[in-house]
């Protein structure tokens, strides 16, 4: 019998598929599914990722067949059928995404035939099966990018030596993804690349059809968008590297070290672009050397998140900061083979810090994990407990840190008391937001 997953951290592959088209620019989704799917997905989608995820026809205006009883015995095609037909009367878009839930899937209703009817229209229509059932957020996220680079990006013989495309990072399941795309795009065009990133500011949807016309894909994840590179690899011969996403000094200087050895950067422009980012990083963080010292900064931390984000977070606490962030706990539903391919990125600090890396779904197990790690005081005068302690994770270890009255800083989804808009916690840039808001909340009760 499978375990059951409490409170999880990423919604299912509709939603990641909504998620990820939602936020490509004049990309508009047409969800054929119940009404419950696409009201409580908005609520997620918002209410989880800071608060800034509706916008032109998404959140509640967002384009749905609202299949009810009747569709469900009869078939939904029809009502699909004239879904999209009013779509693109209402609806101003250059591309339009049909995406699936549970329901039509298991009717079997012919979403692609519905689609093929409007191939000579001049906007193109796209379809995927993203019903619930495939999987999570990331899984939809994967389904989306590997339909538009199959179906959309258009083939290119020639190659621009100059041009990187980026990806990796989850829209809305990662609530800063649109300040870490800008910083990371940032440090790259400091290299001397133009990157497209498809997802956030600056980008159009030309960059994404032309995206064939790259040297190299950057996954900046070990786990995520995997699937969607081998496609673009096998459809358009574009390689790729996957890359540790990256926050603070250590972490951003292996990004920029892999990233720069695949596209063989000469070393001088690598090293003047570590060495300046390093000046003006450190050089704001040593105005806080007095106040970390005087006030005692230093903590023990438990960090809970994906993939993605804890290894990147551990690294910045124990080599940036000079924290013991002892234990880790990784949300994500991983392969045995991407658990073993995640925890490399827990090794070779340059603090020699050796975290405890935990893969647990469900959230009721990570007090147990801490209590294993920290035992609490059983009436002894003296114990090693969680003290002076700090916990990086969502909204979800809210309690949790009061029960263990330690401060929390809300940094993985779902983040629920914070509102997000172009902050980042990316590179040195980000790690620098990071550091502000971390001690801002040590001090906060001063």
């Amino acid at each position: 019998m499978s375990k059951f997953i409490d409170r999880p951290r990423y919604l299912c592959a509709l939603g990641g598929a909504l998620g990820t088209l939602k936020n490509l620019p004049r990309v508009i989704p047409i969800l054929h599914a119940a009404a419950g799917c696409g009201g409580n997905l908005s609520g997620a989608l918002n209410n989880g990722a800071g608060y800034v995820e509706s916008g032109y026809c998404s959140g509640q205006l967002l384009s749905s067949s609202n299949v009810y009883e009747k569709d469900i015995v009869f078939g939904g095609e029809d009502r699909l059928r004239e879904q999209v037909e009013n779509t693109l009367k209402i609806m101003d878009g250059d591309l339009y995404f049909i995406i699936t839930g549970c329901m039509v899937e298991m009717i079997g209703d012919d979403v692609r035939s519905i689609a093929r009817e409007y191939q000579d229209h001049e906007k193109k229509i796209l379809t995927a099966e993203t019903g619930g059932f495939h999987g999570n957020s990331f899984q939809g996220y994967e389904i989306v990018l590997k339909t538009l680079f199959r179906d959309f990006v258009e083939e290119k013989l020639v190659k621009e030596a100059h041009l990187v495309n980026l990806w990796g990072i989850v829209p809305v399941q990662d609530v800063f993804w649109r300040g870490n795309l800008a910083v990371l795009k940032n440090l790259m065009q400091k290299l001397g690349y133009q990157v497209n990133t498809f997802f956030g500011e600056g980008e159009t949807l030309d960059n994404l059809k032309n995206a064939a016309s790259a040297a190299l894909n950057i996954v900046v994840s070990h786990t995520f968008g995997l699937e969607a590179a081998d496609v673009f690899q096998e459809v358009h011969g574009v390689p790729y590297i996957t890359v540790p996403f990256p926050i603070g000094d250590h972490g951003t200087e292996i990004f920029l070290q892999t990233v720069g050895k695949a596209l063989e950067v000469e070393n001088s422009v690598l090293d003047k672009v570590i060495r300046e980012e390093k000046a003006r990083y450190y050089g704001y963080l040593s105005s806080l050397a007095d106040a970390y010292n005087d006030l005692d900064l230093q903590r023990y931390a438990v960090v809970i998140g994906d993939a993605n984000y804890t290894q990147a977070l551990t690294r910045f606490l124990a080599d940036d900061l000079g924290w013991l962030p002892e234990l880790v706990i990784v949300t994500d539903i991983l392969r045995e083979e991407q658990q073993e391919k995640v925890k490399g990125n827990f090794t070779n600090y340059r603090s020699g810090l050796k975290p405890e890396v935990i893969f647990d779904t469900d959230a009721t197990n990570i007090k147990y994990h801490m209590n294993k790690h920290w035992p609490q005081s059983a009436g002894q005068k003296y114990y090693d407990g969680f003290n002076p302690g700090f916990i990086i994770g969502s909204t979800f270890e809210r309690d949790l840190a009061d029960s263990f009255a330690v401060p929390q800083l809300t940094v993985t989804y779902p983040i629920s008391n914070r509102v997000v808009l172009d902050r980042s916690y990316a590179g040195y840039q980000g790690a620098l937001r990071l550091t502000e808001d971390i001690f801002s909340t040590l001090v906060g009760t001063r």
